[in-house]
């Protein structure tokens, strides 16, 4: 029996973990931001350092929700009207393709249509909440420092590139 694919080619690999599993390794450095820590590991990896060994974690994580926008209901309707005019657009133009010489009539009874139900929609969504959300925000997940842990067997090694990096970039 023949197989068209290697059998590990859709099998997950040893290194990915199905189930939630706690970090393990040595720190080898700490950070206040990602982008401090996802450059440290990008170091390693210019230094040819096996970072298959290195995990970034996340310390004392926190969920922050930046306020955007105050919420009314003119913005609510302009909003359900644009996204309503978009799918009803898209449906006329659909009808349109599919019916010979029917012209722009589609079109114009999709946008119609898609306008008054977005904006019914919109307006439902809305009046469900009673002002009790009259805001527009982004939820993040952040961490109060980042912390990039190593396998026991290159902490060492790891510990001296990111010693050699954090000189280098206070310029010594």
């Amino acid at each position: 029996m023949t197989h068209a694919f290697p059998r590990t080619a859709f099998s997950p690999t040893p290194q990915a973990p199905q189930l939630p599993t706690m970090p393990t390794g040595w720190p080898i450095a700490s950070y206040d931001s990602y982008a401090e820590a996802q450059r440290a590991v990008d170091h390693l990896a210019d230094k040819d350092f096996p970072v298959q060994d290195v995990t970034i974690v996340g310390v004392d994580p926190l969920l922050v929700e930046r306020v955007s926008a105050r919420l009314t209901w003119g913005k609510v309707l302009l909003s359900g009207a644009m996204s309503g005019a978009w799918f009803g657009l898209f449906v006329g133009l659909l009808l349109s393709f599919f019916t010979p010489g029917a012209g722009l009539a589609p079109i114009l009874i999709g946008l119609v249509s898609g306008v008054a139900f977005g904006m019914a929609f919109s307006a439902a969504g809305y009046a469900a909440t009673r002002g009790r959300r009259d805001f527009v925000s982004h939820s993040q997940l952040v961490a109060s420092r980042y912390d990039v842990l190593c396998q026991p067997r290159n902490a060492e090694s790891g510990r001296d590139l990111l010693a050699q990096l954090a000189m280098s970039a206070r310029g010594f």
